[in-house]
């Protein structure tokens, strides 16, 4: 449905029979009903930018005509706002789903990254030891000088490599172990 209404105010706009012309910013521009739709923040590029109140909209500038009772387009400040409404929500939604696609890629690259005999780096680029066992909620990762070393799973990255990587450098690490008297 909001489609249709884009799509059926992105025809009226081109539909309209109206000659290009260059807009001063501060100029108030109206709409097709005669009301003021806002007033022109910018114009560069062949983009016309009308803050609506709502909105900062962008239009081409082809689409602002002159009327008698100024520059015009051929909508309402509602289409517009509406328009830019589903656009802003469209932004949003592609953003919600490209970190939801993000995370659960990071998720399933530490999944597979987060197995016994795997190496840990940590976050400053040296060797923690390898993973000796893997519990419901830790990591036991053993060292090269055979101490063990428990961290938590959410403790763990894994690049976009699969290398598997600890969440804290080396010293912090082997300092916090021994204020545990490991």
């Amino acid at each position: 449905m909001k489609l249709a209404k884009l799509a059926l105010i992105a025809t009226a706009l081109v539909g309209a029979p109206m000659a290009a012309n260059a807009q001063d910013v501060g100029t108030t521009v109206y709409g097709n009903d005669d009301k003021p739709i806002g007033k022109v923040v910018s114009n560069a590029d062949g983009i016309v930018t009308i803050d609506t109140g709502s909105h900062e909209a962008p239009l081409p500038a082809e689409l602002i005509g002159q009327r008698e009772i100024g520059y015009s387009v051929n909508a309402t400040k509602g289409q517009i706002d509406e328009m830019m409404a589903a656009q802003l929500a469209a932004q949003q939604q592609a953003a919600a789903e490209a970190q939801a696609a993000a995370e659960a890629e990071a998720a399933a690259r530490l999944e597979a990254a987060l197995v016994v005999g795997a190496e840990v780096i940590t976050a400053d680029q040296q060797s923690l030891g390898l993973i000796d066992e893997i519990t419901d909620e830790n990591v036991i990762v053993k060292t090269a000088d055979e101490q063990l070393v428990t961290l938590p799973q959410n403790f763990f990255a894994a690049d976009v490599d699969g290398t598997l990587f600890a969440l804290a450098n080396h010293a912090d690490i082997m300092a916090a172990l021994e204020q545990v008297g490991g």
